[in-house]
């Protein structure tokens, strides 16, 4: 194989790792609300925040065997398209020609 594709592979993966760590880390920086009046005029007071009361409305969690049913299916599903990858990959090699 040519090794500038094999450059280009690993170009494209970097490049999608760096994006996706940008993308993670530059969230929390737009997360933040400013609060609109303190950036002109800092000598007007900032309102105390409301409390709020949170209640439970779900109590409990998955049962186990559900958690174990997924992890089951998503193995299966692992295991089929690396199935299905091998064989895609088999079909685009080229078959060597043995001289009879």
């Amino acid at each position: 194989m040519n090794p500038i594709c094999h450059i280009r592979r690993f170009a494209a993966a970097l490049a999608g790792l760096v994006a996706a760590l940008v993308v993670v880390g530059a969230a929390p920086a737009f997360a933040r609300v400013p609060i609109i009046g303190t950036e002109f005029r800092p000598s007007v007071p900032v309102p105390a925040p409301v409390r709020t009361v949170t209640h439970t409305v779900v109590v409990g969690g998955m049962p186990s065997w559900q958690i174990a049913l997924i992890a089951v299916g998503a193995a299966l599903l692992a295991a089929a398209l690396a199935v299905l990858a091998d064989r895609a990959l088999a079909a685009r090699r080229r078959t060597v020609a043995t001289a009879a």
